[in-house]
């Protein structure tokens, strides 16, 4: 496959449960492009999380072969994990995860600190970041007095500000009205298309479902169907 930049073979994920286990998910085989814009659908309790969560290496497999940007995630200790998300992988979570105390700037620019960037270099970022999503006005605002659509278009300035290969996005409009949503999602697609980063969903939001490129279905912690789709 041209450009793979993520390769599941036979993956299964087990939570141990009082003397047994949960199987959350079982036999996947996936493999994503560089560039992508899919989205990982399915009811609550699905699996999407858990496979997101997978690929993002804040989780490993029970079973089965797990590679992102060559790296078997099983194989990684905690300290090449935390490598691999702080220079690769971007996210962006529901509840948004800001931190209070800063300002939107400073929240932008958290991730550029921990990869040890000058300040002149950083500063250039965050306001390339915050200018992309549309929120350069807020810059010294505190995530308090933002509304829930600011505070994702924060999110995902932080998610983007370090250029990562790879954006995995949790759920992003769960707590957005549809204006908000739809701001969001052309905001991310514009990303995809401009800078081509590769974007990962788990939603089972109809109006981002409308937004993707590709639709893996999953039910029951299995791959029900994979599919090309014409994004809005």
């Amino acid at each position: 496959m041209k450009n793979e930049l993520i390769k599941i073979q036979n993956m299964t994920k087990h939570y141990p449960i009082g003397g047994g286990k949960f199987t959350a998910l079982r036999d996947i085989d996936l493999e994503f492009e560089k560039g992508e814009f899919a989205g990982i659908v399915g009811p609550s309790g699905s699996g999407k999380t858990t496979l997101l969560n997978i690929i993002g290496s804040l989780d490993t497999q029970s079973e089965g072969n797990v590679e992102v940007m060559g790296n078997s995630i099983r194989k990684l200790s905690s300290k090449k994990a935390a490598k691999l998300r702080n220079q690769h992988i971007g996210f962006i979570f529901q509840t948004y995860n800001l931190l209070p105390v800063y300002t939107v700037f400073e929240n932008v620019e958290f991730p550029l600190i921990l990869l040890g960037m000058s300040a002149e270099k950083r500063k250039k970022a965050v306001l390339d970041a915050l200018e992309w999503v549309g929120i350069s006005d807020k810059a010294k605002s505190r995530p308090a007095h933002l509304s829930g659509g600011e505070c994702q278009r924060v999110a995902i300035a932080r998610a983007i500000v370090k250029k990562p290969d790879l954006v995995l996005a949790d759920e992003p409009t769960a707590n957005l009205d549809a204006e908000n949503s739809h701001h969001i999602l052309k905001t991310m697609k514009k990303i995809n298309e401009e800078l081509g980063t590769t974007f990962i969903f788990s939603t089972h939001d109809a109006k981002v479902i409308k937004y993707l490129r590709r639709k893996i279905s999953l039910l029951d912690g299995k791959v029900a169907k994979d599919e090309i789709v014409n994004g809005g």
